[in-house]
């Protein structure tokens, strides 16, 4: 099988000069060199073919592949994660991961929240805001915890991201819609555990790979899995494998918003829980980093056992499986 790999390298973004914030989510290029290997060693063939631009070049020449691996984020826009899977379904060429509906929804974290809500799993009470009016119309308890809606990587999330009366919350929202240029989620504070759960496969044949608790360490940003706390994990951040009931509970939810979200082959879902140490619905991640070391899903693997060659091959199947369905 020849697979295309479809990706954005964070060097080039930052040689354009986007600032080290803005290339966050982007890829390094060992990440792209061990998703190729892996795939080799499955027995296909592959090629590089790199971001959005450089594959609507390639499809205006009448370039094709049997399957695209596709980990690209995007730039701008909501439906950024969206781009790359939408040309490939224009052009019939399955691709890995969920299709461009789940993509663009997923990233909106308000619009992937109505949906969980509506479907009955747990997830904190919330608005979404992008005026200083919406945001004195906010009348939810506090503390609460505001977020740019359509961020990944803890972009925006800091200490002050808690917030404990009207003027914080005034504050802190317009500076985040200013900075990023869209609207913040605003939501009741979770006060316990965080999780992240993997989830592999796609409709019935979803599976949990397990759950990993996340432990804030003393140096790390209290309370709050921040930009920050991301960056710099290796010193901030203890990840922790955990199958108590609570853990067992959040592996559930995380399932089942997987699958209310109908998110394909793989994927991470973070949770935290509630005064009551409930589990509720976080955020879910169709398009999880793969880096094998220092991605949340890839590290996860690590700790339950399963080689990094075993997880992308899993990945590929389930895209295989549903591109040979009719």
């Amino acid at each position: 099988m020849r697979v295309g790999l479809t990706y954005d390298l964070r060097a080039d973004y930052l040689a354009a000069g986007f600032s080290e914030e803005e290339t966050a989510e982007f890829d390094q290029p060992e990440t792209i060199d061990a998703i190729e290997g892996a795939i080799q060693a499955l027995g296909h063939q592959t090629e590089r073919i790199g971001n959005v631009r450089a594959l609507v070049g390639r499809l205006a020449a009448g370039a094709t592949w049997d399957l695209v691996f596709n980990i690209a984020e995007g730039l701008h826009g909501f439906g950024r994660e969206a781009v790359i899977p939408a040309l490939l379904e224009a052009y019939a060429i399955p691709s890995v991961f969920s299709d461009p509906l789940v993509m663009a929804v997923t990233l909106h974290k308000g619009l992937a929240k109505n949906v969980i809500r509506d479907k009955g799993i747990l997830t904190p009470d919330f608005a979404v805001a992008e005026t200083a009016a919406e945001l004195s119309r906010i009348t939810l308890p506090f503390p609460l915890f505001v977020k740019p809606v359509s961020e990944g990587t803890g972009k925006g999330v800091t200490t002050a991201s808690k917030v404990r009366n009207h003027d914080e919350l005034l504050t802190v929202g317009l500076e985040l819609i200013k900075k990023y240029r869209q609207p913040v989620l605003v939501e009741t504070f979770l006060p316990g555990r965080e999780f992240t759960v993997g989830i592999l496969g796609s409709g019935d044949q979803a599976k949990v790979m397990g759950a990993m608790e996340i432990i804030l360490l003393a140096n790390s940003d209290p309370e709050v899995y921040s930009y920050r706390n991301k960056e710099f994990c290796d010193d901030v951040v203890e990840y922790r494998l955990a199958d108590d009931a609570c853990a067992k509970d959040a592996m559930q939810t995380a399932l089942d918003a997987y699958l209310a979200l109908n998110c394909r082959d793989g994927g991470r879902v973070d949770l935290r829980c509630d005064g009551e140490g409930r589990p509720q619905f976080i955020e879910v991640n169709p398009l999880a980093g793969l880096h094998p070391e220092h991605s949340d899903l890839c590290i996860l693997a690590t700790k339950l056992g399963m080689p990094y060659l075993e997880l992308i091959r899993t990945i590929v199947d389930s895209a295989i499986a549903r591109a040979d369905r009719p």
